[in-house]
């Protein structure tokens, strides 16, 4: 069965949006005017209407008065505030290539806090992981982890710049089914703004979490600091029936 051809405001979408990821049209310039890409891609001006609409819906484009469609930065959805995913496969879904530097990686003893969140005596000794995580070249998230050594007494051999911290989780029969994040939003200090390459005071969503096995232990307690400026999060919320 032969597949159906996409429209050809699809087609002149996808080749705008790949020229904007690619520099053709690098950010904050404007693209040709909708005359000059009808007569490029001869099609009709309402076609070209259409793809561009749709990249300044998608957060590629923004239509600037008297001015023309400018490129701007996209943002990156993030959907894990309802599902369970790992930041890797958040990355890869859109289209961006996901990397990972680790900061810090060692055993330390919980604090109150930490040790409240994992159900651990206080001094419990506890991995703290903290990594750098980028989508293509730009830094998005600075995210701190706390993990129960006791439960993962290996750890320390472990790569987490190349190896996923859930799909670990999984691989030791403790995969995380449940969690519960809490989310503020708060202003870059000066370390925060410069690992995320920030001006300092620039807004950050700030998200507290804690991941639980099937057996409803808390093995992860995480604090992750995204940039306002690149990231977005979809929410799904379905009414209960009575």
């Amino acid at each position: 069965m032969t597949a159906k051809k996409q429209p050809l405001h699809q087609q002149i979408e996808i080749d705008l949006r790949h020229k904007i990821q690619n520099g053709t049209y690098p950010e904050k310039q404007l693209i040709p005017k909708e005359v000059e890409l009808a007569q490029y891609y001869q099609v009709s001006r309402p076609t070209i209407r259409q793809a561009v609409q749709a990249l300044v819906d998608q957060g590629f484009l923004e239509k600037r008065k008297r001015r023309g469609t400018m490129v701007k930065r996209a943002k990156i959805g993030q959907a894990f505030t309802h599902v369970i995913s790992s930041y890797d496969q958040e990355i890869d879904a859109t289209g961006m290539k996901p990397r990972t530097k680790v900061l810090v990686f060692k055993v330390e003893p919980a604090t109150v806090e930490v040790a409240q969140q994992l159900a651990l005596p206080v001094a419990a000794p506890v991995y703290k992981l903290v990594r750098l995580r980028y989508a293509d070249q730009t830094p998005v998230v600075l995210v701190t982890t706390y993990i129960p050594q006791a439960r993962f007494p290996n750890f320390t051999e472990l790569d987490f710049s190349q190896t996923s911290l859930y799909a670990t989780f999984a691989a030791h029969q403790q995969a995380v089914v449940r969690v519960r994040r809490k989310l503020e939003v708060l202003v870059a200090d000066e370390t925060s703004a410069d690992l995320l390459d920030v001006e300092i005071g620039a807004p950050l969503f700030y998200f507290h979490t804690q991941g639980y096995t099937a057996a409803a232990l808390p093995i992860e307690y995480s604090i992750a600091k995204y940039r306002g400026d690149l990231n977005y999060f979809r929410l799904e919320i379905e009414q209960k029936m009575n």
